[in-house]
């Protein structure tokens, strides 16, 4: 199967509905779109329905106001078996400032799911230029220390 395109941009208006009194958007309105963003790019590269396995590292740098557009910049930067990694970085715009600032990164672990509701197998993603090696190894790095962590949990489990 030939993969699907790797990367995915999305931009959005905020506007009043997603804020609170003091006009900041709510985290939980950009950790929404995170997600559906990473959902659109992850099933589009497998060319099936995929769900959401983990989210790592949700940073939120800097606030995002009411009037500002958000665009959110997704790329498949690994792929297992049956999962890919899909890192986010979110760059928000201040229309009448004229202003850009990088407001959000996270990293989304997305598992890919047949009709059966199973686990199926993802193209591989080949990493080619000097940016998708980086994400690459640093995915690989991000995915042994899930694994790490994972089994840290379970001996405090005892």
């Amino acid at each position: 199967m030939e993969p699907g395109k790797a990367t995915l941009s999305m931009t959005v208006l905020m506007t009043p509905d997603k804020a609170n009194f003091s006009g900041n958007v709510h985290g939980g309105t950009i950790l929404k779109y995170l997600d559906e963003v990473a959902y659109a790019c992850a099933s589009r590269f497998a060319g099936c329905y995929v769900v959401t396995l983990s989210v790592d590292q949700v940073t939120f740098r800097q606030p995002i106001h009411v009037g500002e557009l958000v665009t959110f910049l997704a790329s498949v930067n690994y792929t297992g078996r049956t999962s890919l990694e899909v890192g986010i970085k979110v760059i928000t715009e201040d229309i009448h400032k004229k202003l850009v600032r990088h407001t959000n990164s996270s990293f989304f672990t997305m598992v890919a799911v047949g009709e059966d509701g199973k686990t199926v197998e993802v193209p591989k993603f080949t990493p080619k230029t000097d940016t998708e090696i980086r994400r690459f190894a640093n995915a690989q790095e991000r995915r042994t220390i899930r694994a790490e962590l994972a089994e840290r949990y379970q001996a405090m489990k005892g």
